[in-house]
């Protein structure tokens, strides 16, 4: 099958293009689908997500696309739906379920909006203690699809991005394994897809996609399903990193990875 995304944003969220540049731009690059997924309003109006008054600009965008493009290449209407963000409603093809934020005190504290942002949080509200951050952020991501109704959990260990060769904290310490593994496992016992995140590749922050070997191999083992996604934010990095992602998957035991088609999520092999 030809390469797709289903994750990525546009200028009406915090992406760069248009809705209308990243379509050609996947047409271009040869794309038999790209799914749109633009980051659902949030209670205090960050300026990463959509304000509500967008989301119906967002939604006939993509529609329109989809008509445009008929026949040629499928375009599908996604929403990345975060945990804090109200009902996303009907008549989404799919939803992507992601944490990106910590209530902590009454303060709203992200994960990925800088690593200043980061540090401050975990100075001013965690004494300094990274693995007490790790716990209330896997705690939400334990419950994503419950909260969400996501068909796809988004970039797992987001809570990584700026741990880039474990030099804030230490992955492999029970502190962070341990609730993360908790929180693999529940949303394991879920009907949900993982991706395989290669947006902080494109964007500098990593060399590596979301999620670690670690929780694909665990992925793995329970049966889980992967789909490749890139989380692009332009439309020069619609299938950044794919080959990487793709060869992590096999490292990790996949054979496959998950497509979305008109008729659904279908399992197709792993690129050679």
């Amino acid at each position: 099958m030809k390469p797709q995304t289903l994750h990525c944003h546009t200028a009406l969220c915090d992406g760069k293009h248009t809705p209308a540049e990243m379509a050609a731009a996947a047409f271009a690059a040869g794309c038999g689908a790209i799914g749109f997924s633009g980051h659902a309003p949030l209670p205090d109006g960050d300026d990463w997500c959509m304000p509500a008054v967008s989301v119906p600009v967002y939604r006939q965008a993509v529609l329109d696309l989809r008509e445009r493009y008929r026949g040629q290449m499928d375009v599908f209407l996604g929403l990345e739906q975060d945990y804090f963000s109200p009902p996303a409603g009907e008549g989404w093809d799919y939803l992507i379920g992601s944490v990106h934020c910590v209530v902590k005190d009454g303060m709203v504290l992200t994960v990925d909006e800088s690593e200043a942002a980061f540090l401050k949080a975990v100075r001013d509200c965690y004494g300094g203690n990274f693995y007490a951050f790790a716990r209330d952020y896997f705690r939400l991501e334990a419950e994503v699809v419950k909260t969400t109704g996501c068909q796809i959990v988004g970039h797992f260990d987001l809570f990584t991005k700026f741990n880039e060769g474990n030099r804030l904290f230490d992955t492999t310490d029970p502190r962070y394994l341990g609730p993360a593994m908790e929180a693999l496992d529940a949303l394991l016992e879920e009907d949900v897809l993982f991706e395989i995140n290669t947006g902080a590749i494109s964007r500098g922050y990593r060399t590596t996609p979301y999620p670690a070997p670690v929780f694909l191999r665990r992925i793995r083992e329970k049966g889980g399903r992967v789909a490749v996604t890139s989380d692009s934010h332009s439309a020069d990095s619609l299938l950044f990193a794919y080959p990487q992602a793709f060869a992590l998957a096999a490292e990790c035991g996949f054979t496959s990875t998950v497509y979305r088609t008109q008729s659904g999520f279908t399992d197709v092999p792993l690129p050679l």
